[in-house]
């Protein structure tokens, strides 16, 4: 009887340790950004640009997380900028009054949200006008990783993260962006054709790169204030495609996936294996397309190592 309740006792105490588990793996991230009112150069040729920015580049920084983690975030508005921003992480499920209140000049805001749902997400300004505040480049991603991958949700070989947003003239009205008027150019990660040396031989970010028979998976995010998106990678088809980035959302074989403004998916290509080939991921809006979201994708056995993995994800 001894025995058979020492066996017992033994079964529910690897129980409640397998129970903790995952509470145990998580942690917090501590995450601070500044508001910054600042010039940013916005194409290949070096023009400059009155941005609104977090940290000072558009966009602001990628922010990856593990299911379950608790991002301990600051936002730092210094006394020197003329207006009030706010933080909006679309994966925190928080008071929008309180957690994501806007900020005044010489001032902080500090809080904590803990990431409960793998996906990508969009994070931006929502002090007012909220629509200029992103038109001007206060917007970013939030990668949410799962505890675990699958089967369906495999890890990839390579990741990269995309941003498309709209390039309106310096001074427009809110009456305007919010009418779509005047906007001049598609940018990927901040510029047009960052990643296309074929429509613009000045591209000053690259190119995208794998090797043959690689995944990769494209992180592609939406900050236009206005515009869907029509991903659609040129030469391939979307292996698998998450959309929000949630695992639980799987779809095959696509050739075209919309976003949705304010939104993102994971977007898995696999290239045929033992053989060089390139590959145009564009917004197939041929109106975005021609004014720069076209990205150049090479896949070949030159491909570094480091590309596409750590804080690679997102080229500079």
């Amino acid at each position: 009887m001894s025995l058979l309740k020492t066996s017992i006792l033994s079964c529910a105490a690897i129980a409640i340790v397998g129970a903790t588990v995952p509470a145990a793996l998580a942690k917090t991230v501590a995450v601070t950004m500044t508001a910054m009112e600042n010039e940013v150069v916005i194409n290949n040729s070096g023009d400059k640009y009155p941005a609104w920015t977090f940290d000072g580049a558009i966009p602001g920084k990628v922010v990856r997380v593990t299911e379950g983690d608790t991002v301990d975030f600051t936002l730092i508005n210094p006394k020197t900028n003329k207006n009030s921003h706010s933080m909006d992480f679309h994966a925190a499920e928080v008071h929008v009054l309180e957690e994501f209140a806007a900020v005044k000049p010489g001032n902080s805001k500090h809080f904590k949200f803990t990431a409960q749902r793998p996906g990508v997400y969009m994070y931006h300004c929502g002090a007012s006008a909220m629509v200029e505040h992103i038109a001007r480049g206060m917007y970013g991603v939030i990668i949410v990783d799962p505890k675990k991958y699958t089967k369906q949700f495999p890890k990839p070989d390579r990741e990269y993260v995309l941003i498309q947003s709209q390039l309106f003239p310096a001074g427009s009205s809110v009456a305007d962006l919010l009418e779509n008027k005047g906007w001049t150019n598609a940018l990927i990660n901040g510029k047009p054709f960052n990643y296309d040396p074929v429509h613009d031989p000045k591209s000053t970010g690259g190119i995208l790169q794998s090797k043959p028979g690689e995944r990769v998976r494209i992180y592609y995010v939406n900050a236009n204030i206005n515009m869907p998106i029509a991903a659609h990678p040129i030469a391939a088809i979307w292996d698998r495609v998450f959309p929000g980035g949630s695992p639980k959302n799987v779809l095959y074989d696509m050739q075209t996936y919309g976003i949705p403004v304010a939104s993102g998916a994971a977007l898995d290509i696999v290239s045929p294996k033992g053989k060089t080939t390139a590959n145009a991921i564009v917004d197939h809006t041929m109106s975005a397309a021609l004014r720069g979201a076209i990205t150049v994708l090479i896949n070949s056995d030159d491909a570094p190592d480091s590309a596409g993995k750590g804080d690679n994800i997102l080229p500079r």
